[in-house]
């Protein structure tokens, strides 16, 4: 008699055991370590069944009681599918290798997977685990977006400010993968397919331009944004982003000079205060970067100087102040187009001069950089948005130098708070800057590396300098669209990569987008027409936030919804209702506040390129096989409205006294569209 067949006799002969033990042994049970043995309820046995018996598993002892082993009742349809089933957490195992071997001899007949229940073979489908592994962090897959899995951190991650974790597979194939050149984190670009001068670009909003003319730019779309002086021109070698070669910086300065030379051409202080009046009035409430009472304490006190001891001043606030008064000449309107136009360019030379004699380069400090991100706006605004842009590169690393990308309490944990706020508004400032010039000009963007967290930005009320709540409100609303338009639109576009390569990210998008504007303060959010018109009879400085806030988010969800690849077509009635918000918020500043209108050039080229993708969409829509009825659907005559008023306040800006020849290009832009 062979082994088996002894082992079964002897079973056979076994007298009954009593009820409680036959429970025990007897049970159709699949042992899983973590279950309680008093969760189990015994269930007849069936065939095809697996029986389990403290026989086969012991503590050491040889007692056949089981030690920390709990159990969960499952029929399997395969005898290999069980044992692979069974945990043992035990120091011994007795008769437990011959009550396996006994179970292993048993015939497949006795364990026919036709017996299965349909329950078990349902369960056993949804545990099926998919083959390819997940190399993205456990956050983003979470929160299913998308990830660029830079280690240590991925990229966003450090923009959420949450913990950055990967599954161990995922680290195993990094560190066997990795090698010296792709130790950068980098994004891919678009597979090279077709003619290489005939370039797909993946977004409504760019395309109509010229592609031959744009090819030696950083991307295909609309990099259009760095030529200064008209919306179209070919770059040349020694014109890096288009016609405007003259260097920014007039030089009225002598070699020995110095800041006392600088200090000599200040104006008289009743011609300064005015145009600080005009910047506080103006750019103050778009960019409110500068805490104005300590400013204007610094200020007084800079006059109240003997001339020897202004000449000991700090360059980097003397930089301040001319910057802030080219600004606030720009706003200026009792003064001729020409003469205002000399005047603002001599004071930021003379911001710039400052800087220089300081040494600005290899000394940095708070208020250097607050010059030099008022210097960047200043050149976009005079017609330099490549001279803006490559400074805006300096500003970058000076900002990094400094660590204002880094927490105050991890940085400087000494400083007071209010000191600790002013780097995060500064850094907000670089940030805010950086983010929607790439957006505009399609370029990459620069301040990705950060963790200050928004929420830290919290008002003081213990502090004497305080700042204005709306103020507070408004930095913050604006720092949390800028993290997510960075994180989803800027690197893309500079690489002429879809926004979103599938419907439900694309889908996911603009429900963060949608979330993001709800988390704006209602006061920016009700933006009808009327009641701004009325509201800036009291307060302009709301009205003006509410503009350029709404005008940055609805422009960027333009562009998601226009954004298509294979799989993602354009959304037409978003792109065309995005596009309607955010050019509106143009049209009521030009209502508003006329002169202002025609100094942003950043707020006049974005509402030109929403006017390109309405046009663009529009065109493609007539083309298409859609069956869309352009002359009767109201959200398309709606759309052919919102050109021609664009056309029409472009042809305001392009005549009298001060016309603007960039303005009469974009009339001629916009009326081809309409052809």
């Amino acid at each position: 008699m062979d082994h088996d067949a002894a082992s079964r006799l002897r079973r056979s002969r076994q007298p009954p055991l009593p009820q409680q033990q036959q429970q025990q042994q007897q049970q159709p049970l699949v042992w899983q370590s973590g279950a309680s043995e008093s969760s189990l309820t015994p269930s007849p046995a069936e065939s095809g069944t697996i029986y389990a018996s403290s026989i086969g598993v012991h503590n050491g002892n040889g007692n056949g009681n089981s030690n920390g082993v709990g159990y969960r009742r499952r029929r399997r349809s395969t005898l290999a599918d069980a044992e692979d089933s069974i945990a043992v957490h035990g120091s011994g195992y007795g008769n437990g290798a011959g009550a396996v071997k006994n179970e292993r001899s048993a015939s497949a007949e006795d364990v026919d997977s036709e017996t299965a229940s349909p329950t078990a073979t349902e369960h056993q489908r949804k545990k099926q685990k998919r083959n390819k592994p997940t190399l993205s962090c456990l956050e983003c897959v979470g929160r299913k977006t998308k990830c660029d899995r830079g280690r240590p951190h991925c990229l966003a991650c450090i923009k959420r400010q949450t913990k950055c974790e990967y599954a161990h597979v995922a680290n195993v194939l990094e560190e066997t993968t990795r090698s010296a050149a792709n130790e950068r984190r980098m994004t891919k670009g678009p597979k090279k397919k077709g003619d290489a001068l005939k370039p797909q670009i993946p977004n409504a909003a760019d395309r109509g331009f010229n592609v031959n003319r744009l090819k030696a730019l950083g991307s295909v779309s609309t990099s259009t944004g760095l030529l200064s002086n008209v919306p179209y021109s070919s770059p040349g070698s020694s014109n890096v982003f288009g016609i405007g070669s003259e260097h920014p910086f007039a030089n009225y300065w002598t070699c020995e000079g110095g800041l006392p030379e600088v200090i000599s051409v200040l104006p008289e202080k009743v011609q300064s205060d005015i145009l600080l009046t005009r910047y506080f009035e103006c750019v103050d409430p778009v960019y409110p970067m500068l805490h104005r009472q300590t400013f204007y304490a610094d200020y007084e006190h800079f006059w109240s100087l003997s001339r020897a001891e202004k000449d000991q001043a700090d360059g980097a606030f003397v930089a301040l102040i001319f910057v802030m008064l080219a600004l606030g000449t720009q706003f200026v309107t009792s003064t001729s187009p020409r003469e205002r136009k000399q005047t603002a360019e001599f004071y930021a030379s003379a911001s710039n001069q400052a800087l220089r004699v300081s040494s600005y380069l290899s000394i940095a400090s708070i208020r250097s950089v607050q010059a030099m991100v008022l210097i960047t706006y200043f050149l976009i605004n005079d017609n330099h948005a490549s001279d803006g842009w490559a400074f805006g590169g300096i500003l970058m690393r000076q900002a990094y130098a400094m660590g204002l990308h880094r927490d105050p309490n991890i940085v400087v944990p000494d400083a007071t708070p209010f000191e600790k706020q002013q780097r995060r508004k500064v850094w907000q400032a670089v940030l805010l800057q950086d983010t929607f010039l790439t957006v505009l000009l399609s370029l990459p963007p620069s301040a990705t590396h950060t963790d200050v967290n928004v929420d830290d930005l919290k008002q003081d009320d213990a502090s004497i300098a305080t700042d204005d709540p709306t103020d507070t409100d408004y930095i913050k609303s604006s720092w949390t669209l800028a993290n997510l338009v960075q994180e989803t639109i800027c690197s893309p576009r500079s690489l002429d990569v879809p926004i979103c390569t599938t419907v439900r990210q694309k889908s996911k998008l603009v429900q963060d987008f949608r979330t993001v504007y709800r988390t704006f303060p209602t006061v920016f959010r009700y933006w009808d027409p009327v009641v701004l018109t009325e509201m800036a009879q009291s307060n302009k400085r709301v009205v003006r936030q509410t503009l350029f806030l709404c005008s940055n988010y609805f422009h960027n969800l333009m562009l998601v919804h226009a954004s298509e690849s294979a799989d993602v077509p354009v959304n037409v009635r978003g792109t065309l209702e995005a596009a309607h918000d955010a050019i509106t918020a143009f049209f009521i500043l030009f209502a508003l506040f006329e002169a202002e209108a025609r100094v942003w050039w950043v707020f006049n080229h974005r509402a030109f390129l929403e006017a390109l993708c309405i046009g663009n969409v529009l065109r493609e829509v007539s083309r298409g096989e859609e069956g869309y009825n352009l002359g009767e659907d109201p959200l398309f005559v709606r759309a052919k409205s919102d050109i021609v008023r664009m056309i029409e306040i472009m042809e305001i800006m392009s005549q009298g006294e001060q016309a603007s020849e960039t303005a009469r290009t974009r009339v001629q832009v916009l009326n081809e569209l309409l052809l």
